[in-house]
């Protein structure tokens, strides 16, 4: 066996040493890594993202120092990576747009899973949150699924970041009703039912008036999981309550005139 021989032999031998090794390592390191990331306050599915991005980091690392090893010219290899890390990028530009949407929609937590949230086209409640997409799940169960650059870039309402919710409904009554037996009537419905608040005290008041009827504002505070339970509760109660009180509910009219 000629020197030349033995000493690709030995460097060959180094640079599987060192992959070997470097594969022991890169197990322990992530180990450590996902235990860490399991008492920070990050939301969990940002572990998998940066367990398999300190792998692909730590295996070209170790590609690299054994390469370097073995003899191999390693500026050839970073360059070839280089221009396919170029190309994928490109290809990829709106998943790369999704994905960053992504982080920062984690990092931020504009909405969290079970919130429900709208944008200016979709709305429902957030069923999961990845990396590239948001997924909502509307109330007649159909399932929305919309990419985080989108998300990340809208205006979006979130109707269960807040433990209480203002309900506000209106209700126009005729001009010629007694207002002040109306607001008894609302007041009552208010407070049959358990889930409104006392405090902040309900509001009730004339909103606007015109020729053909009186808006009455009715303005109560619920728990946002009650909302629509006591809105739909509200909506029903006083059109019942009106009808029993012989209160005549005033309608959008339209008047037509024949000509001869």
């Amino acid at each position: 066996m000629s020197d030349k021989t033995a000493e690709i032999l030995i460097h060959a031998g180094i640079a599987f040493g060192i992959v070997l090794a470097g594969y022991i390592l890169l197990s322990i390191a992530c180990k450590i890594i996902l235990k860490a990331l399991r008492k920070s306050s990050l939301d969990e599915v940002l572990h998998t993202f940066i367990i398999n991005s300190s792998k692909i980091v730590l295996w070209i690392l170790i590609a690299v120092t054994a390469l370097s090893y073995a003899g191999m010219p390693v500026s050839a290899f970073l360059a070839a990576l280089g221009a396919a890390g170029l190309a994928i990028a490109l290809a990829l530009k709106d998943s790369l747009g999704n994905f960053a949407g992504g982080i920062l929609i984690i990092l931020t937590k504009p909405f969290k899973n079970g919130d429900y949230i709208e944008d200016y086209e979709t709305a429902g409640q957030v069923e999961t949150i990845d990396l590239l997409y948001t997924t909502l799940i509307t109330y007649d169960n159909k399932v929305i699924t919309i990419p985080n650059g989108k998300l990340a870039n809208s205006t979006i309402v979130n109707h269960s970041s807040k433990q209480d919710r203002r309900v506000d409904c209106i209700f126009s009554v005729d001009p010629h009703e007694d207002i002040e037996k109306v607001k008894e009537i609302l007041q009552a419905v208010v407070e049959s039912n358990s889930d409104i608040y006392e405090e902040p005290v309900p509001i009730i008041g004339i909103a606007g008036q015109s020729s053909g009827k009186i808006d009455i504002d009715l303005r109560v505070w619920c728990g946002s999981r009650n909302y629509q339970d006591v809105k739909y509760y509200l909506e029903e109660q006083v059109k019942l309550a009106f009808e029993e009180a012989n209160i005549l509910m005033a309608y959008p009219k339209m008047e037509v005139r024949l000509k001869k």
